[in-house]
């Protein structure tokens, strides 16, 4: 027997051992038709089989990466005590985990495991890793649940993430949870989801601790403690009369003051909020603005009717960037793509061919003009040398300042009234970037073909002029081009991250050739 099939039979006999230890109960807590479909999932022999396999290959993988950490729960310790049918053991360790790297070890269980784990899982501690899962593996959980699973995962959820994943389900689901919910579940949820995609009335959330202004701290934080358990943020609180908004107050504030201090007294007035129709990303960038945890909503007519915090504003600001970034990489940005391994093959490529082919045939206008100067390639050949340097110096120098715009624009440094003081800017940084660039491929171009390769072309010192003078103007131009496009972009209410790299490159190039050549015919007109 080789050691391939001991250790085959050492791992089977393990198995078998983990088997045969004592297994524990199911929770109490699971409801009797979950427990009865639960409990035909952990007696189904085929079921077993393949567990005992999973383990095999997940210890095989782990093998392969650093030593986990003695009490750290790795995938085949998890499917492990499914094995050895330690329900509660499971319960408690998973208890200790992050929500988030609890989703991450879920995700990376098949689909019959992550079921079956999620449905053994506490409802808090569930509900919570749920709000993190990707939504392939949240669509998976959600199609296997039954009515009453879903809705204790939606009621155990705070409202805004409950909105956010039911705005991506399908109507049968949303209609689901709405019959089924608890009167002010579906009344909440209801609010949000009539709420503008993107806007800030779709991603406050309605739990937050409300205080009155007759309060003392005492009083303060009896309120916190009774309203504290559903609330989405402890440490910034709201007092709140006739669903006006007077003051905000923080845990600090609260902590550092004696318990009869009234909560006037150490209230801030001066209140910062946004309204219920207002854009997410500039939401988030108001918060980022003022180093808030947390900001306050109001309606249309001055109501104060939720909080955004701060996840959810980094979660748009993520989001936002990985638009721009696509837009600018000339790729369409779509819902559909999760991560670079989580989106198919077919969503990279609608992605990316629609302005790939745009592009290319854009690109004909660069070959018009190279076909128009054809005299001057069979004249002078060296010029066609000089060709990809200087589109590629151009394009680079427009990206350049294009990339500083579509962050400027999208951080509020930069607006579109101005046009003139950027314009004037970018003149003169490109003017000393032209020059140094010029110089210096002037010097380039003398030192190799009027030194190391001296008397194999003619009139060098007019190939220096050309090159550098032609360089010199397409980075002026490239520098132009590349601010005042985004700018202009705003200004007509398009993305400007779409006038970035893809549109920018075309046209530069083409002004970028026919400058060239212009110039080039001009120096060398006895010679053609």
């Amino acid at each position: 027997m080789d050691k391939r099939e001991k250790k085959e039979v050492l791992d089977q006999e393990m198995m078998e051992h983990l088997e045969q230890m004592p297994a524990q109960e199911l929770p109490d807590d699971i409801p009797a038709e979950v427990r009865e479909q639960l409990a035909r999932d952990l007696n189904d022999a085929e079921a077993a089989e393949d567990l005992r396999q999973d383990v095999r290959d997940a210890e095989k993988e782990e093998a392969k990466e650093a030593p986990p950490a003695p009490n750290e729960l790795t995938k085949s310790r998890l499917l492990k005590l499914l094995v050895k049918k330690q329900y509660l053991k499971l319960r408690e360790v998973t208890e200790d985990v992050q929500p988030a790297d609890l989703a991450e070890l879920l995700e990376e269980l098949d689909e019959n495991n992550r079921l079956v784990v999620f449905r053994l899982l506490k409802k808090e501690v569930a509900a919570e890793a749920f709000t993190y899962m990707s939504d392939d593996a949240r669509d998976d959980l959600v199609e296997a649940f039954s009515d009453v699973e879903l809705i204790a995962a939606i009621e155990e959820m705070s409202l805004d993430d409950a909105a956010d994943l039911l705005e991506d389900m399908p109507a049968s689901v949303v209609k689901r949870v709405l019959e089924k919910s608890s009167p002010q579940t579906r009344e909440s949820l209801n609010k949000l989801l009539n709420y503008p995609e993107n806007s800030a009335g779709s991603l406050m959330t309605l739990e937050y601790v409300r205080l009155r202004k007759d309060m003392d701290v005492r009083g303060a934080f009896a309120a916190i403690r009774q309203q504290g358990e559903q609330a989405e943020t402890l440490y910034t609180c709201y007092v709140v009369e006739k669903n006006r908004l007077l003051g905000v107050v923080s845990v600090r504030s609260l902590l550092l003051a004696d318990l009869d201090t009234p909560i006037t007294e150490i209230m801030d007035d001066n209140v910062i909020a946004v309204r219920v129709t207002d854009d997410q990303e500039y939401v988030s960038r108001e918060m980022q603005r003022y180093d808030f945890t947390a900001m306050p909503v109001l309606d249309n007519e001055g109501m104060f009717v939720g909080i955004i915090t701060i996840d959810d504003a980094i979660d748009v600001l993520t989001e936002e960037s990985t638009e721009d970034m696509q837009k600018m990489a000339a790729i369409l940005p779509d819902d559909e793509a999760t991560t670079y391994f989580g989106t198919s093959v077919w969503t990279h490529a609608k992605q990316r061919i629609p302005w790939l082919m745009i592009l290319m045939l854009s690109a004909t206008f660069t070959g018009m003009v190279t076909t128009h100067y054809e005299e001057a390639f069979v004249a002078l050949p060296l010029l066609v040398s000089f060709m990809p340097m200087l589109m590629d110096t151009a394009g680079n120098c427009g990206n350049q300042v294009s990339t500083l715009m579509v962050r400027g624009l999208a951080l509020g440094e930069v607006s579109p009234g101005d046009f003139l003081k950027v314009l004037f800017k970018e003149l003169r940084i490109s003017a000393l970037v032209g020059t140094v660039l010029g110089l210096v491929n002037g010097l380039r171009i003398w030192l190799m073909y009027g030194v190391l390769y001296a008397g194999m072309y003619e009139n060098v010192p007019g190939y220096v002029l050309v090159v550098s003078l032609s360089l010199f103007l397409s980075v002026i131009l490239a520098k132009l081009v590349g601010g005042i496009l985004p700018l202009g972009a705003k200004k007509l209410g398009f993305d400007p991250a779409i006038m970035a790299t893809p549109f920018i490159t075309t046209i530069v190039d083409a002004c970028s050739l026919i400058l060239y050549f212009q110039i080039a015919m001009r120096v060398f007109h006895n010679m053609m």
